[in-house]
């Protein structure tokens, strides 16, 4: 048997971009991505992150950041479409219904415009939970790079989270 290929990203450039292309990723939301996404940003709203508090107020429960599922758009536009070498330039979004652990989001972006002139996109872009419910939508524009990128994929570090009593625990990396 032949040695294994190193796993690639890529990014598609302005000129291989037409109207109509789409990308998409799916995630299923656990405790760890919040407990996760808390430490990294510092939001500690009870919604969030006291179970207690989130089952008495309008949600009965822990829900995701609305930040979240919206740094998985940024993902995608990062490393599938256009990929390598996007730059973010802006971003709508509207959040139409709460994410609660264990929900399954299917990000998905789709080309609804390009500038030749400034290499620039425009994304709509959708996050629909397992329930076919639209929970985020809004639109991304972007400057889409002129040329091609195709590197190794970065292997993200083991994160471990210690918790109050000391004990430790990791948790897995995401992949995009």
């Amino acid at each position: 048997m032949g040695a294994q290929s190193e796993p690639l990203i890529e990014n598609r450039t302005f000129d291989e971009i037409e109207i109509g292309d789409r990308a998409a990723l799916e995630r299923t939301l656990s405790w760890r991505d919040v407990e996760l996404f808390a430490v990294m940003s510092g939001d500690i709203n009870p919604a969030h992150v006291d179970e207690e508090y989130a089952r008495s107020d309008r949600f009965h429960g822990i829900v995701a950041h609305g930040m979240w599922g919206a740094s998985l758009i940024s993902a995608l536009l990062g490393t599938r479409l256009p990929g390598p070498g996007t730059i973010y330039l802006e971003q709508t979004l509207r959040f139409r219904h709460p994410i609660a652990i264990g929900d399954t989001i299917t990000v998905s972006v789709t080309v609804a415009s390009l500038d030749p002139a400034r290499h620039r996109v425009v994304l709509d872009c959708r996050c629909v939970n397992q329930r076919g419910e639209t929970v985020i939508d809004g639109t991304a524009k972007v400057l889409a790079p002129t040329e091609k990128v195709r590197r190794p994929r970065f292997v993200l570090p083991q994160v471990s989270l210690r918790e109050r009593d000391g004990r430790s625990r990791q948790v897995p990396p995401a992949s995009a």
